[in-house]
């Protein structure tokens, strides 16, 4: 049986302990929601008795120096995920951290070595690296039902400023982190990694990237273009466009059906989206086996894939003029 540890106790904490009782009452026996940890112990408590974790506790300290405790979900936000990450790591936890895994490619370099060095799992918990749809939109890819593929489109946005850890600059907050980090892996995930990369965005008062439109470009002629929204709501489309054909992905943040349009954009097939339980089943479930296999990272979201990204969007940062206080 493997006892999970949620750290922190928000509303992506939530989704998560109702993943694991999903998942066990789907018929996955192996998996615990044993503990969660708040900043204080009433929260932590209200949030076991709702959700059902054994444990409650009022640090994260606590629940980490509990020796049940196998995995740890981060739940926290971006600016806190290097800190929390290092101290589950400390505690002998292996670690399934909320994206962005960090806030610079300089922290998540550092964390995936600390982690190796102590012969702990460390992956980052970004869903659509780990989702069937991921799959099968290769597939289609490679079967040539678009052609050579030339450009594609993402959008995200979600009217979201209300919200404390989107809008602050010392919790990392704006838009990179928070939903263009999905417009980026949805581009690569498909074209491979990119090889050039231009940037601009809006700033909020406060200084954080309310707006952001990046370019890729790859060698061979590619293109991507991405825009990701803090202050507005998207249709969250991605579109591939090819030399025969072209596909629509729905939701690029979950995606839940794949379209594909022949040169007359009549629709050629349609691809739906598995059935789910929340759509985070699948990190769960991939970090879990690898635990159990000695491996210290997943095949879906590696290491490598993750510093990568974290590089890319301190590019894309540098070239926004965006720094956090912190840095």
């Amino acid at each position: 049986m493997l006892h999970i540890g949620l750290l922190g106790a928000g509303r992506i904490a939530a989704v998560m302990a109702q993943t694991i009782r999903s998942m066990n009452e789907s018929g996955s026996r192996d998996l615990c929601l044993y503990a969660v940890a708040a900043r204080d112990l009433p929260r932590a408590r209200d949030f076991a008795a709702r959700h059902g974790a054994e444990r409650a506790y009022g640090s994260y300290e606590e629940m980490l120096a509990d020796p049940a405790v196998d995995l740890v979900y981060i739940a926290t936000p971006h600016s806190h995920h290097y800190d929390h990450a290092m101290l589950c790591l400390s505690h002998g936890k292996h670690v399934l951290c909320e994206k962005a895994f960090t806030v610079n490619a300089a922290q998540a370099q550092e964390v995936t070595r600390f982690a190796r060095e102590r012969g702990l799992l460390i992956t980052e918990a970004i869903w659509t690296r780990y989702q069937p749809m991921r799959r099968l939109l290769t597939d289609i890819l490679a079967s040539g039902a678009i052609g050579r593929p030339r450009l594609l489109t993402a959008n995200l946005g979600y009217a979201v400023t209300g919200k404390e850890r989107i809008v602050r600059p010392e919790l990392a907050g704006g838009a990179l982190l928070d939903v263009g980090v999905y417009a980026l892996n949805f581009a690569e995930m498909a074209f491979g990694r990119a090889d050039g990369v231009q940037a601009a965005c809006v700033k909020s008062e406060e200084g954080v990237d309310l707006a952001d439109s990046v370019t890729l470009t790859w060698a061979d002629g590619r293109m991507a273009v991405l825009t990701a929204a803090i202050h507005a709501v998207s249709d969250r489309y991605g579109a591939i466009y090819g030399s025969d054909g072209y596909l629509m992905v729905e939701n690029i943040n979950n995606p839940q059906a794949i379209r594909v349009y022949d040169r007359e954009h009549r629709l050629v097939s349609e691809t739906l989206c598995p059935p789910q339980l929340t759509g985070y089943e699948y990190e769960v479930r991939e970090a879990a086996d690898c635990i159990r296999e000695g491996r210290l990272e997943c095949p879906s979201m590696p290491h490598g894939e993750t510093v990568h990204m974290m590089a890319l969007m301190d590019h894309i940062r540098a070239q926004m003029a965006l720094r956090y206080p912190f840095e």
